[in-house]
């Protein structure tokens, strides 16, 4: 039961990585992850930021504005949110 449901989360997670890298590429910016990780504001997003509890792995760009993340991550992170939920009932 265990490994179906890791299968599973792994087969979400590739879905979505499909679909985020079709819409924003392998990289997203700031208002994409705001966006995708359902932070209601760029404020909630920027000061989440700044407490350093966002959920996944951000970094900067040189010489670009804003925040990054790959797209693989924001997935997997979805994914196992899911899961999660799944459980938890």
């Amino acid at each position: 039961m265990i490994e179906q449901d890791v299968t599973e989360t792994n087969d979400i997670a590739d879905e979505l990585t499909s679909a985020l890298t079709a819409q924003y590429g392998s990289v997203l910016g700031s208002s994409a992850l705001i966006k995708e990780l359902g932070y209601p504001s760029a404020a909630a997003f920027h000061q989440a930021l700044s407490r350093g509890t966002l959920a996944i792995p951000v970094f900067k760009i040189q010489h670009r504005r804003g925040s990054f993340a790959l797209a693989r991550d924001v997935a997997f992170w979805l994914s196992n949110q899911r899961a999660n939920a799944i459980r938890s009932k």
